[in-house]
């Protein structure tokens, strides 16, 4: 077999941890297979070196950044090189460059467009184990520059380089035993998962001590290639990240292929909106609760932030059991009502059908920030308005007018480049036949608890910014979007409200959403600065916000799951202050404060903790 392992800071730190890895690496070569080595630089040594750049220059220019970062990796390759010499087995230490890593001449950040495979694979058919420096690559251009491939560098190398020589899986050795069901710094009693799916990868992609970068796993999942963590120090079976038959993809341009793969639709949905619900904790676990035990399937999940006292939460359902769902709604309503103490704010169900949800999926979407914009753009372009929203790192979905949804979808397949399905399809067609995929995925590969829920994660990065009064008409969210993305800001959630206000007779409603809190102040300046010339009302900000998710391919087709979710927050006087969901994730934003317990108090209510503790080294 061909084999591509690689081996973070941690596990080449010391000459001991060397050698051990040169063991391991040479028993594998032993067995009869053919081993390429990817290696990050020793231990600490790129904080060590970063901080050396800070002590000459407070701004160092970020080509010789990539010049000095690059030599960390090159000490950690020609030892472990010699480490397995001195084993007996023949090994060579490459650079990114003598590997033939081409990458965009783009210092500090840049992105693999191919590997030139033939002296790997010429160093190989020599019975050579290939030691390979990670993180960092050598430009298109003809200046040779050497680039570096930001955070995450060494697992997107290792993933590239497996996809490039069509190796049979990649190994990813660090200091965790795996993909844990969370952080185990917050949870120590977090479970190892044993198999998970390059989707639920990256929906997880803040999940437990980082372990596998986000752009490491969308190559696999765009190249099917298997990936499994393990642990440096032991000989456990780790966790394996698998993707689905995939079509045969190039491997020119690897990193920047185009971001979506797919454009699906549903025109068998209905739209149930509460306005004005009481802000309190327990409102979502009592409404979601009642749906689950009446077992109506509930698909999109969104509320919104709240307006005085109270906030809109709205869900659709699919067309044949909007009566049972809308009966239960409006029994809900009048109990809801009852605990607001201003008697004239009735709880409002309002019910709306002939709508369609039509979506863009694809791996490479993660950090892109104008592939959202750009679904939005189109839709304005073909006239058609958009009425929800629902994002996630894999998926962004709106909800439309029935009527527009063919439109909605030429425009998209033709704006995303991707080929339209056999004209005798319906068109209802796209997501359930994904959600009937993923709920036979979902009985073969639980885990041992049965839980549909795979892993909870936290963010304790984002800042929510939310403006009041966008005028509801084709074009407004591409507008925003658009604006936000030309300055290199990625948008997180996004949520747009369901009260709408007549404005001089413009339909105005509130769009929120979150972004890195690095970028929060900068895009609220901006933002207020256009909202005059946009007739926008104010732009709010709020920096104390803490996002919980939970993911799991098994929650398709399980009303009570969110209900659990929910009911968990409650309980512990948690109160949820915006709802996304996507088919295999729901998120719920609350308070900073309350981030922590948010997501121990939801991974104890699944039953994800085991009795093993977990101690992830410094």
């Amino acid at each position: 077999m061909l084999i591509v392992q690689k081996y973070g800071g941690t596990s080449v730190g010391s000459v001991e941890r060397i050698v051990s890895v040169a063991q391991r690496v040479s028993q594998a070569a032993k067995a009869g297979n053919s081993i390429v080595v990817v290696v990050s630089a020793m231990g600490k040594t790129t904080d060590g070196l970063v901080k050396l750049a800070a002590e000459i220059s407070k701004n160092p220019c970020r080509r010789e950044m990539d010049m000095l970062l690059s030599t960390g990796e090159q000490v950690s390759i020609a030892l472990v090189s010699m480490a397995l010499q001195e084993l007996g087995q023949p090994a060579i230490s490459l650079t990114g460059a003598q590997v033939g890593i081409v990458t965009e001449a783009e210092h500090t950040r840049a992105r693999i467009l191919h590997i030139q495979t033939e002296r790997i694979k010429k160093h190989l058919e020599e019975g050579k184990v290939v030691v390979v420096a990670g993180f960092q690559g050598i430009s298109s251009t003809n200046a040779l520059e050497i680039t570096t491939l930001g955070r995450g560098g060494s697992d997107t190398s290792a993933v590239a380089i497996a996809a490039a020589l069509q190796a049979d899986f990649c190994e990813i050795y660090t200091d965790v035993p795996g993909i844990l069901t969370t952080d185990p710094r917050l949870v120590p009693e977090a479970q190892l998962i044993s198999e998970i799916t390059c989707d639920e990868m990256l929906e997880l992609a803040s999940l437990g001590a980082k372990v596998l970068h986000p752009r490491a796993v969308e190559i696999a999942r765009n190249y099917g290639m298997p990936l499994v963590v393990r642990s440096s120090w032991t000989d456990d079976p780790g966790t394996w990240v698998t993707s689905s038959q995939i079509k045969e993809r190039s491997l020119i341009n690897l990193e920047i292929a185009r971001p979506v793969d797919n454009v699906t639709y549903d025109t068998d949905q209905a739209k149930i909106a509460l306005l004005r619900v009481p802000d309190r904790p327990g409102v979502a676990a009592s409404l979601f609760g009642e749906i689950s035990r009446q077992d109506v399937d509930v698909d999109l999940i969104i509320q919104s932030i709240h307006e005085g006292n109270t906030n809109d939460i709205a869900f659709t359902v699919f067309t044949p059991i909007l009566p049972k769902a809308e009966a239960v709604a409006a029994a809900i309503a009048p109990v809801l009502s009852s605990h607001k103490s201003n008697q004239a704010e009735e709880t409002e169900v309002m019910v709306q059908q002939n709508i369609a949800k039509v979506s863009i999926a694809g791996a490479g979407m993660i950090g892109r920030p104008g592939v959202a914009a750009k679904m939005f753009a189109t839709l304005a372009a073909a006239g058609v308005n958009i009425q929800m929203i629902s994002t996630s790192e894999i998926k962004v979905s709106c909800v439309i007018a029935a009527q527009e949804c063919d439109r909605a979808v030429a425009a998209l397949r033709q704006a995303f480049e991707i080929e339209a399905e056999d004209k005798g399809d319906k068109g209802d067609k796209g997501d359930k036949e994904d959600k009937g995929d993923k709920k036979a995925f979902s009985t073969s590969t639980l885990s041992a608890s049965n839980s549909p829920v795979r892993g909870v994660a936290l963010d304790m990065n984002q800042a929510r910014l939310a403006i009041r009064q966008v005028q509801d008409r084709p074009g407004t969210a591409g507008k925003l979007f658009g604006f936000l993305a030309d300055h290199n800001i990625s948008v997180d959630m996004i949520i747009q409200s369901q009260r709408c206000r007549i404005v001089n007779g413009v339909p105005m409603r509130d769009i929120a959403f979150t972004v890195a809190r690095m970028d929060a102040e900068t895009a609220q300046k901006m933002l207020q600065a256009k909202a005059a010339e946009y007739g926008w009302g104010e732009v709010a900000l709020d920096q104390v916000i803490a996002k919980v998710s939970i993911v799991g391919a098994g929650m398709v087709g399980q009303p009570g799951v969110a209900a659990k979710m929910f009911e968990a927050l409650a309980q512990h006087h948690i109160n949820i202050q915006m709802i996304t969901t996507s088919e295999i994730k729901i998120s719920c934003v609350v308070a900073q404060e309350e981030g922590v317990k948010a997501l121990q108090v939801i991974h104890t209510a699944f039953g994800l903790a085991g009795s093993e503790k977990f101690i992830v080294p410094a």
